[in-house]
């Protein structure tokens, strides 16, 4: 468990240095964004189901 948590965190890590250069991932089909003059809303969806399958997937092959 201590591992996964580690390579979690890890992920994360590598993720948010290469955010810039991933930038699709932010714009995906079904993810919801809203402006209006002084108002913006973002929801990715989309984007945190496949983040959540990618997880579930890695924790099947880390058992």
């Amino acid at each position: 468990m201590n591992k996964l948590l580690v390579l979690i965190g890890a992920i994360i890590i590598l993720f948010g240095l290469f955010y810039e250069k991933l930038s699709f991932l932010g714009r995906l089909p079904g993810d919801i964004y809203i402006h209006k003059n002084n108002f913006h809303f973002y929801f990715p969806i989309t984007t945190m189901i496949i983040f959540s399958l990618f997880f579930i997937i890695l924790q099947k092959f880390m058992q």
